[in-house]
């Protein structure tokens, strides 16, 4: 009888977006280039895309998004808040797997992560694991929600940093987790929580996603479908306040239609329509960032207050809390199984 084979490393790369590596005009300007000129983030043909974006947009925008990043930076850490948590939602993966999280298992297994734009990039996290000896790797893309401009594009980016290689290992990427049981129980219980601590009761509790073109779904992006689909069984997961859910959209760009409705127009009516007390849930980030920092907290904030509102207060995202943590070793759990 053959002696068993010994067991290889296993490497476990969480991705998210990304975030620019300062706050000045030409960091915002580099982070924008890169994520603005995926062509899954805009699908517009090059020959279109390529001069508005070089003359117009990352003339302009850089100076902007640089004042949002400003006013929500972690200066202790001279970082964004994403990178901040994102480290830590690994950090605590990796402590969770080191005291037995997987259970009794003889594979060595890594954990890193990464950003699809900026840094740690893709491809420079993925290196060290298969130098260090992984020959499965197993990739998570922290977005619930399916969508080719974020879930698709982490998976070309994994595939061009492998292209080159000439021992490739075994590869897994997680799927998105929009319907997964511990991700809804987790939302509800995160949103339970903050609702106990607010000092007022809200009229409404808008649940945001981010936007997308409108395009992008016609030509077939589930992506609308995952969010709804959230949306309701949070609802069923809340029982009694579910009937102050309301679904927006957020963070749309340019002049072409997106997912409606909009959360900023829908914030400004609400407030003009009689609407108090307002709070906002983001369940499609994992990860607190610019657009549930500034774009919720500070921006739409102001819109609800100045429109006529009274109380406005924006939920955390699930980050490396326990509830989030819960999420993100299940899923790891779930899919090493058959490597362990």
């Amino acid at each position: 009888m053959s002696a068993a084979p010994k067991s290889a490393e296993i490497g476990v790369l969480l991705v998210n977006l990304g975030t620019p590596e300062a706050t000045d005009y030409w960091s915002v300007r580099r982070y924008l280039k890169e994520f603005l000129s995926d062509p899954r983030v805009i699908e517009t043909p090059r020959l279109i895309w390529w001069p508005i974006l070089n003359l117009v947009i990352l003339s302009l925008r850089p100076t902007r998004s640089g004042k949002a990043y400003q006013s929500i930076w972690n200066r202790e850490r001279s970082e964004s808040p994403l990178k901040t948590i994102t480290r830590a939602q690994a950090e605590k993966l990796a402590a969770w797997i080191e005291t037995g999280g997987l259970g009794s298992t003889k594979a060595a297994i890594k954990v890193d992560w990464a950003m699809r734009y900026g840094h740690p990039a893709i491809a420079p996290a993925i290196a060290p694991l298969l130098d260090a000896g992984c020959d499965r790797v197993l990739v998570v893309p922290l977005y619930p929600q399916y969508a080719a401009a974020t879930t698709a594009s982490v998976g070309d980016a994994v595939f061009a940093a492998l292209a080159r290689r000439r021992v490739q290992p075994a590869l897994r990427i997680a799927p998105p987790y929009w319907a997964e049981p511990v991700y809804i129980e987790a939302l509800a219980a995160s949103l339970r929580k903050f609702l106990a601590r607010l000092d007022f009761s809200p009229d409404v509790i808008l649940v945001s996603f981010h936007g997308i073109p409108q395009s992008y779904v016609d030509k077939g992006d589930p992506y609308p479908r995952h969010c709804e689909a959230t949306f309701r069984l949070l609802g069923k997961a809340l029982g009694p306040e579910a009937k102050k859910l309301k679904m927006t959209y957020q963070s749309r760009f340019g002049r072409a239609q997106w997912l409606e409705p909009y959360t900023d127009a829908t914030v400004k009516a609400l407030a003009r329509e009689g609407c108090s007390n307002l709070v906002v849930i983001t369940p499609g980030f994992s990860a607190d960032c610019v657009e549930t920092l500034e774009e919720i907290d500070v921006e739409n904030r102001h819109f609800f207050l100045a429109s006529g509102g009274k109380n406005f207060a924006t939920v955390p995202c699930l980050n490396d809390s326990a509830e989030g943590m819960n999420v993100i070793t299940d899923i790891v759990a779930r899919e090493l199984k058959g490597w362990l």
